[in-house]
């Protein structure tokens, strides 16, 4: 991985910050991007490796100059998130699922079409999705159309862009600060209940999934594949 840059949108914390440090540690330049200075500051420290940039993912102009003062970009993760869209759908705040929209898919949109002019010919785009997207479980209706969204970009990016490579990883429940809107009880109650039924019989680790990201980054023989690093959740019925 010597001599890459990679671009690591959302890499400040979770499965994005897992990724720039698989990745720094293989050899590459890694950029990070974050909306908070805080957590930027503290990686400065913690991280020294990373190069952390200030930016919104929805801010075109903010990627497109970033993208040239980094380029050329070898590979693009999009790790951008957000924490809403969850509920009943007929209690569903119509308001709340455009703004998980916004945090999630048109950020990655946005950041694509930004960074496009500034990729390798040989690079890559690798896109987080979540097992939300082709589950059926009860009251994820919203963010389960916001990840959908997400995967539907593969193929079609994967034939338009090539021969840059376009990938996405489909994780299942993860340990990751997305949680944290939960009380400390009821996550850990809720993971021992989950992890009981997973084929794997644990929750993943942000490290886990960042290897599988990494894969599909890096791999000059995936394209077009979502792959899914979700201990098996698929595969059980979940609630």
């Amino acid at each position: 991985m010597s001599k890459r840059t990679a671009l690591v949108v959302g890499g400040t914390s979770g499965i994005g910050l897992a990724t720039a440090r698989v990745l720094r540690a293989g050899g590459a330049t890694v950029h990070i991007t974050g909306r908070g200075q805080e957590r930027l500051g503290a990686l400065a420290v913690t991280d020294a490796g990373l190069v952390g940039h200030r930016a919104d993912a929805g801010d075109p102009d903010r990627m497109r100059a970033l993208a040239e003062a980094a380029g050329p970009v070898d590979w693009l993760i999009l790790a951008a998130s957000g924490g809403e869209g969850l509920g009943a759908v007929a209690d569903l705040e119509l308001t709340m699922l455009r703004r998980a929209f916004e945090a999630k898919f048109w950020a990655h949109v946005t950041t694509i079409q930004a960074v496009l002019p500034h990729l390798a010919p040989d690079g890559s785009i690798t896109l987080l999705s979540a097992i939300s997207a082709r589950a059926a479980m009860p009251g994820t209706a919203g963010i389960a159309a916001v990840n959908a969204a997400v995967e539907a970009l593969v193929k079609p990016l994967a034939a338009e862009l090539a021969p840059i490579r376009v990938n996405a990883v489909s994780p299942g429940l993860v340990d990751t600060p997305w949680w944290s809107g939960l009380p400390e009880d009821a996550r850990r109650d809720y993971f021992a209940r989950t992890a009981a039924v997973l084929p794997v019989r644990h929750i993943a680790s942000a490290e886990e999934v960042a290897e599988v990201v990494a894969l599909a980054a890096t791999n000059t023989n995936l394209t077009g594949t979502v792959i899914e690093a979700d201990g098996g959740a698929r595969l059980v019925p979940l609630s």
